[in-house]
């Protein structure tokens, strides 16, 4: 393959042409398009100032488009297309409180700066800032910023195209070499700023430590090995026998919050305080909400009736809170009571007909905090902070109007609160933690579960020892999908977590197979390609 359609296109008098398509390009992509530019610089097909020159009328016109589009739709423009889910309210807040503090100033840095042009442009319009003077900044951001990244691909398009030169056509020339000059572009930028490097630290180490792997690098080890275990026990869902007593394939998944707590009821105490809070009107979600803190206290736990990951949990601490969080969420929610304290996961496994069942597995539950010296800001310190900077994004996003605060020194400064790793947590192997205490404790409110056999719960109490003692409250049980989730301690290998988990799905299956053989149904292939949906 080559370029002699490129030739032909371009030599027969259309470079205005292709000069209009790249600046059309830059309004889908302004990295792609001025890189693309400089490769067609460096392969002779276009003159640099030309290229240069469509590449800025582009990304001008873009800029203005994003200011005109704040300036009419205001902040609606945020759940629309193209910028629905690209641009969150928090950035265009942080981004006027910049306006308001610098001025014009932060139009040119934000040109330079990753992940706050949108943001900053789309914040300009809403605030209306004076067009004429706002129009000759934008002008001189991306007469600074188009030649830098037209001309650095034009000349690493050259390096690069002569190393391919010697193997690959006039198209492999380009993708080739457009990959790599994309890839040092996109590095290049970020890497030149301090927030940019720790960002790609953070970036980095989700990368290599396996614990924020997502679950499709994680699991494909351990569905083979789901083959094998149906082949041995003769039934590729026996596993969903595992908890007869939980609904949704015994926990598999959209089990019910509320059902499962209802069958802990004989558990007492050890179970925390909830009430269901059914669909409806906000008013009337509103009063059950109401008598419950009345009964308990705030903070009230908010959660959905069916959920994960901590998806949708909001700690309501007063009435403005937990309405929002009963308009946020339609569906059926649990309302339940504030446990504080330190957290455990607690995996309990028991084979039918066993006197007692076991506690496969304990996690460490370790929510995140700064501490503030009162000269860094809350950005800082979440990007300084060894841990908070592995989900650093996240945290931005999630602290996205504070992060120009500056606790003060010695301040605490929580920046999570729920048990879950995909939300901040860190999770250790507990093991050591194991008492025959804490064991005759978990057996106990297992066994007032009926048909209750594997999964993990998720429990408070106020310190370490305690908790050996026995002495917990349950704010959450898991059934069959529920993870041994020490297996994600820093310290613990890919392999070792593979081979629990090999481990638990060989219980779940043998546990299933125990069932089924007392007469437990097992759901079809079919029920539960309607459960995935």
């Amino acid at each position: 393959m080559n370029l002699e359609w490129v030739d032909a296109y371009l030599n027969s008098g259309d470079v205005m042409l292709a000069l209009v398509g790249l600046a059309l390009a830059t309004l889908v992509s302004e990295d792609l398009a001025c890189i693309a530019a400089g490769l067609l610089v460096a392969a002779g097909k276009l003159a640099l100032g030309p290229a240069v020159a469509a590449c800025f009328a582009g990304i001008f016109i873009g800029d203005l488009l994003l200011v005109l589009a704040g300036r009419v739709l205001g902040r609606g423009v945020l759940t629309r297309w193209p910028l629905r889910g690209r641009v969150s309210a928090e950035a265009v807040t942080r981004a006027e409180r910049w306006f308001a503090e610098r001025g014009a100033w932060v139009i040119l840095a934000s040109r330079f700066m990753p992940g706050t042009r949108l943001p900053t442009y789309v914040a300009a319009g809403v605030l209306r800032m004076p067009w004429r003077k706002f129009t000759l900044w934008f002008a001189l951001a991306c007469a600074l910023w188009t030649p830098l990244l037209v001309g650095g691909a034009a000349l690493a398009g050259n390096a690069v195209l002569g190393w391919f030169d010697v193997w690959t056509e006039a198209v492999g020339w380009l993708l080739a070499s457009g990959v790599v000059v994309w890839l040092v572009a996109k590095i290049g930028v970020q890497a030149a700023t301090w927030r940019g490097r720790r960002l790609l630290l953070g970036k980095w180490r989700r990368v290599t430590r396996w614990e924020f792997w997502p679950r499709w690098a994680v699991y494909p080890p351990v569905v083979v090995y789901c083959v094998w275990l149906a082949v041995k026990h003769r039934g590729a869902t026996v596993f969903t026998a595992a908890n007869p007593g939980i609904g949704a394939g015994g926990g598999l998944v959209g089990e019910s919050k509320s059902e499962i707590l209802t069958a802990l009821a004989g558990a007492g105490d050890a179970v925390a305080e909830w009430v269901r809070v059914d669909a409806g009107e906000v008013e009337t979600r509103w009063d059950v909400v109401k008598r419950f803190a009345e009964t308990h206290g705030w903070p009230v736990v908010v959660k959905p009736d069916v959920g994960e990951r901590g998806s949708g949990v909001v700690i309501a601490r007063d009435e403005v809170q937990a309405r929002a969080a009963l308009a946020g969420e339609p569906g059926v929610l649990i309302a339940q009571r504030y446990v504080a304290g330190v957290e455990y996961g607690v995996f309990y496994v028991r084979i039918p007909g066993a006197e007692r069942g076991e506690i496969f597995a304990i996690t460490d539950k370790r929510m995140v905090e700064l501490i503030g010296d009162g000269r860094s800001t809350l950005e800082k310190l979440i990007l300084c902070d060894d841990r908070a900077v592995c989900m650093g994004r996240f945290f931005l996003e999630k602290f996205a109007v504070r992060l120009d605060e500056v606790p003060a020194a010695g301040a605490r400064v929580v920046l999570t609160e729920l048990g879950t790793h995909c939300r901040g947590a860190v999770f250790l192997d507990g093991t050591e933690l194991m008492t025959t205490e804490l064991t005759k404790e978990v057996e106990r409110v297992s066994r007032t579960f009926e048909g209750f056999y594997f999964g993990r719960y998720d429990v408070r109490t106020t310190s370490a020892e305690a908790f050996r003692r026995g002495e917990f409250t349950v704010i959450e049980l898991n059934g069959l999908t529920s993870e041994a989730t020490s297996i994600y301690d820093p310290k613990h290998s890919v392999w070792f977590g593979w081979r629990v988990l090999c481990r638990q799905w060989a219980l779940a299956f043998e546990i299933g197979a125990a069932n089924r053989a007392r007469g437990a149904r097992v759901l079809s292939v079919s029920e539960i390609r309607e459960l995935l949906r």
